[in-house]
């Protein structure tokens, strides 16, 4: 079958995405479960429902612009609120001194998409007065 151009024939890169990185992450959950007995393969182990939430949270702030313009506050706000409470949970899980490189970068990496989300929001970054 040849498709033509009609738009319910276009694939939903979004979705396709979306779907593509729920596949990686159900394939890290399950990974996980294989990790060594030990105090480092627990608390990776441990981490796994954080570092997905911040992975989808960063990847979310980055599609921010498919949302209706009166739902992007929210969810900048929503964004936040879970970058902090997933932020706070692996730092405590690993303590500063050992949080792995890799999980401080997706914490860094989440807080400068939200800053950048809320930049691309506030009134001055629009050029309307």
């Amino acid at each position: 079958m040849i498709a033509d151009n009609n738009s319910s024939d276009r694939l939903d890169t979004g979705k396709l995405t979306w779907a593509a990185l729920l596949g990686r992450w159900m394939a890290f959950a399950k990974n996980a479960a294989a990790l060594p007995d030990d105090d480092a393969g627990r608390r990776l182990r441990n981490s796994v429902v954080d570092l997905i939430t911040l992975q989808a949270v960063w990847f979310a702030l980055q599609n921010l612009d498919d949302l209706d313009p009166d739902e992007r506050a929210l969810g900048i706000d929503r964004a936040d609120l879970l970058i902090q409470q997933h932020a706070k949970v692996l730092r405590r899980c690993w303590g500063d001194a050992d949080l792995p490189p890799q999980v401080s970068e997706l914490i860094e990496q989440a807080t400068r998409q939200l800053t950048k989300a809320r930049c691309s929001q506030s009134p001055d970054s629009s050029g309307s007065q």
